[in-house]
């Protein structure tokens, strides 16, 4: 394992061409040779409830393989081939990533977020055309079944649904009354065949892959589908060396040994947690804790967590700035936090101030990173044993480069100069293939000295020693009369403001210079503040006159995806419907209207506005003018008039 300080580290490994590296070329490799090298030391570590997490089930590097070996061998025998595409739509548990990586070692890997709507879980095994779905069997407090089988029926390609059964994990009492909770449940009608994951599981050798297939590098491990901003979530390619090599990589630039033992409370659907903690750990020798099925919105996981990971002697825990904001107000008591190094955070930008509180009180340091599912899942992270450059997303990965570049729509004119602001481009072997539907790798690739570079969307900076700087995402940028607003100029201010736990601005519509900026807030929890103090400070601390906020709304709770980012599009569809809504009353003849927005994959933002008009109204008129009002704005209306 090198150690990673400086750019001028990353670029001594680089010295060693990347094939003398031992890379594993393929993901079955890679647990094939960690349980030849680790054996019975512990791999992964699982408890059920955050209120009892002393009580765990184990499994060793041994453990996996054969566990990745059986659920690989059960696929194939349910007629799963290279080609062929297995699902899962599951909460964290040990099955989740058995079934990742068998899946992987069969077919090819869907994971798909259990909290979208059924409609959303429907269209994306329609584009994967899923052949085997392994999801959950009915369970308390959880809807997953019931999504799933409501729309089972609606996907041609599925042939076998393996359920799992959480009361396995589960003894006595509590299974006694899941059961009796539970009776009559599951029993819906559907199309495919239904069988339980570990009673079929048992049914199959653990010593090898019966099917004998031979990986190859290139050949496609997994679809992770993204959504991006806008529309129905895409599906990104992974092939198998994209995953080897950047959970090897990442595992280079934080120094990761086989004395590390990691807390993941992150989703395993999202390349985060499956590859980023998964495999980076893993390719070392690493240990796994694995808390809840819930990862961190668990009950009693965050109440307990400096308690968990003293009780685990965790060396370091994955985070989001949702949860380093989050846990500076739990209590640390008598817990040890002495063997904790580090925290690793990711999939949104870390407020400055939020992470400067938490080192101070908690001695934790924390490596902010950077990654897409594009780049497989790591591009960038602030070295453990170098330099902490707090709101940086630190250094680029061994072998990947990534370069700030003048684009203009998917043409390269030049690379940047040190600390000049452009787009984030990447190259190297993390980079995936493509989008599964050739349309969507429009404009997402351009060439530059001779190789094809990935173009992120986001926009950044980087400085003399090589660390990158986030500066906004393209689509986020707020407009107004021809000026680019970086919502980062509103929400790091508002983030200095000592009742404000997080804070996320973006455009509202406006027909005279196309959009304004407004902030959404969230207050941290018994603070108070009123809009009207908020607004004081924000004139007074945010220092473009033009960024600052028209309006400032104090939410409950700001909207976040399941990995702790915030959800802006769900903000931005509500000030585009309180705009229309506003615009339309004032349009004479109108007696009621509904505008519905949503996001459109290749639209963007998109309102679908129906018009009822008044008694005796002109209906030609109305429509007229309604097409009139809502064509002064650049969002895409589809107009009914009644």
């Amino acid at each position: 394992m090198a150690e990673v300080r400086t750019v001028a580290d990353i670029e001594a490994i680089e010295a060693v061409p990347l094939m003398e590296q031992g890379v594993p070329e393929n993901t079955y490799e890679l647990f094939s040779q960690c349980a030849e090298k680790f054996g019975d030391k512990e791999a992964l570590v699982f408890f059920l409830q955050g209120t009892d997490y002393q009580n765990a089930v184990r499994f060793s590097y041994r453990d996996l393989l054969a566990k990745v070996n059986q659920t690989a061998n059960m696929l194939n025998g349910l007629g799963v081939g290279p080609t062929d595409t297995v699902s899962y739509i599951l909460p964290n548990l040990p099955q989740t990533y058995f079934t990742l990586y068998g899946g992987e070692a069969a077919g090819i890997a869907n994971p798909i977020n259990p909290l979208l709507e059924p409609h959303v879980l429907a269209e994306i095994m329609n584009a994967a055309k899923t052949k085997v779905l392994v999801t959950l069997a009915p369970f308390p407090k959880s809807d997953v079944w019931e999504k799933v089988a409501s729309i089972v029926n609606d996907v041609p390609t599925l042939e076998t649904i393996l359920r799992i059964d959480i009361g396995g994990y589960l003894s006595g009492v509590k299974k006694l009354v899941v059961n009796l909770i539970r009776l009559g449940k599951g029993r819906e009608p559907v199309r495919a065949k239904v069988l339980d994951f570990d009673k079929t599981l048992a049914q199959y050798p653990t010593g090898q892959l019966t099917s004998n297939r031979k990986i190859q590098p290139d050949d496609v491990a997994a679809y992770f589908h993204t959504g991006g901003t806008t529309g129905t979530p895409k599906l990104a390619l992974h092939t198998h060396f994209n995953q080897t090599f950047d959970g090897w990589a990442a595992g280079e630039v934080i120094d990761l040994g086989t004395s590390d033992i990691s807390y993941l409370g992150l989703p395993l659907f999202h390349n985060y947690g499956a590859i980023a903690i998964g495999l980076a750990n893993w390719t070392v020798g690493a240990n796994i804790i694995m808390g809840t099925p819930q990862g961190y919105r668990g009950e009693g996981v965050v109440d307990n967590l400096w308690k968990i990971l003293d009780h685990y002697n965790c060396t370091s825990f994955s985070s989001v700035p949702t949860l380093i904001s989050t846990m500076l107000n739990v209590p640390i008591g008598d817990a040890d936090l002495s063997k904790l190094k580090y925290s690793t955070s990711g999939a949104a930008p870390l407020p400055v101030e939020t992470a400067n509180q938490f080192t101070e009180r908690t001695g934790i340091e924390l490596l902010e990173g950077y990654g897409l599912t594009e780049s497989t899942s790591v591009a960038s992270v602030n070295p453990k044993l170098g330099e902490k450059r707090i709101g940086s997303v630190g250094l680029r990965l061994p072998y990947q480069e990534m370069r700030t570049a003048i684009v203009n729509g998917d043409q390269f004119e030049r690379f940047c100069e040190v600390d000049e602001v452009g787009a984030i481009i990447i190259n190297g072997p993390n980079v995936f293939p493509g989008y599964k539907e050739a349309f969507q790798n429009d404009g997402l690739f351009v060439e530059a000295e001779g190789k094809k570079w990935v173009n992120t969307g986001d926009l950044g900076r980087m400085d003399a020693e090589g660390y990158f700087w986030l500066t906004g995402r393209k689509k986020e940028l707020i407009i107004r009369g021809g000026h680019n607003i970086d919502p980062k100029q509103i929400e790091e201010p508002m983030h200095e403001h000592p009742a404000v736990a997080l804070a996320a601005a973006v455009g509202r519509p406006d027909a005279r210079v196309g959009e304004l900026p407004v902030v959404y807030v969230e207050l941290k929890p018994d603070a108070s503040a009123t809009t009207d103090e908020l607004m004081t400070f924000a004139q007074e601390h945010i220092g473009e006159r033009a960024a600052v906020p028209k309006e400032i709304i104090i939410l409950d709770e700001i909207p976040q995806t399941a990995v702790g980012k915030i959800f802006k599009p769900t903000l931005t569809f509500e000030q585009v419907t309180q705009v229309f809504n506003e615009d339309l009353a004032k349009v004479d003849g109108i007696a009621n209207c509904h505008v519905d927005v949503h996001g459109d994959k290749r639209l963007g933002t998109v309102a679908n506005v129906s018009v009822n008009c008044g008694s005796g109204a002109d209906k030609t008129a109305v429509e007229a003018k309604v097409k009139e009002v809502l064509g002064r704005y650049s969002v895409h209306s589809n107009i009914e008039v009644n």
